[in-house]
């Protein structure tokens, strides 16, 4: 029986994972964004925690992590371009062409399968990341409609299809670049060895406790800054 439950319990949470993206993906078609982007934290969490369940429990296997990812695509992928393209249809109309860009919302579920695909069968990204991870990106696409609903000084730059635009292109490329990215994965409780974890931590928690939704899109520009940082200082210890 315990061995069943070691084999299993990370599957049934990245089934718990998909299982929410389908219903945020339900959510974000009826235009509940909010609804919908809390679908995307839920998953996130979900992801975080059959990671963590696969490693403590020392269950890895193939169909775990093809699973994985064909969870993420939906959660992760398909669920933030269906809350883009409402937030696209909520835009005002700017001239006789900007209607036509809705559809560039759905770059993002493309260029998060080449993500995936990539990580799946990249060796460089046991231990870090080559690109933005999914579930940033998504989480960074959710709280657009939190920020929009919180700020409605922010709402009218946020809602405009030329600003969405732009930044579904810079996400997808994002998503698919070589810029070497820090996990989130904790293998010793060593300061010194994690010190840009412990201040990623430190300044999200910070952010989000005072800005609350607003944060998140800084949050993520503090993480590719310091990943970088980290590089250019391991880089610099390498020798020759």
């Amino acid at each position: 029986m315990k061995r069943r439950v070691k084999k299993h319990l990370p599957n049934a949470i990245t089934c718990a994972n998909l299982f929410s993206g389908c219903i945020g993906i339900v959510f974000a078609f009826q235009g509940n964004l909010i609804v919908a982007a809390y679908a995307i934290f839920l998953s996130s969490i979900f992801d975080f925690f059959d990671g963590l369940a696969s490693r403590v429990l020392n269950s890895y296997s193939f169909i775990g992590k093809d699973l994985d990812s064909l969870a993420d695509m939906v959660s992760f992928g398909v669920l933030p371009s269906v809350i883009m393209y409402e937030l696209f249809l909520q835009a005002p109309q700017l001239d006789g062409i900007s209607h036509l860009l809705n559809f560039v919302a759905f770059l993002l579920p493309v260029f998060s399968a080449l993500r995936l695909a990539k990580f799946n069968n990249d060796t460089r990204q046991s231990d870090s990341f080559i690109g933005l991870p999914t579930p940033a990106n998504a989480i960074l696409i959710a709280s657009l409609p939190l920020i929009v609903q919180q700020y409605d000084a922010l709402a009218h730059y946020i809602l405009n299809p030329y600003f969405l635009t732009v930044l579904v292109l810079i996400m997808c490329t994002l998503l698919v670049s070589e810029i070497p990215l820090m996990s989130l994965k904790f293998k010793n409780r060593d300061f010194n060895k994690n010190i840009f974890r412990y201040l990623l931590l430190l300044f999200s928690a910070i952010l989000i406790l005072f800005f609350k939704f607003v944060a998140v899109p800084v949050v993520i520009f503090i993480y590719i800054t310091l990943s970088l940082i980290q590089t250019k200082l391991t880089n610099d210890k390498v020798p020759g």
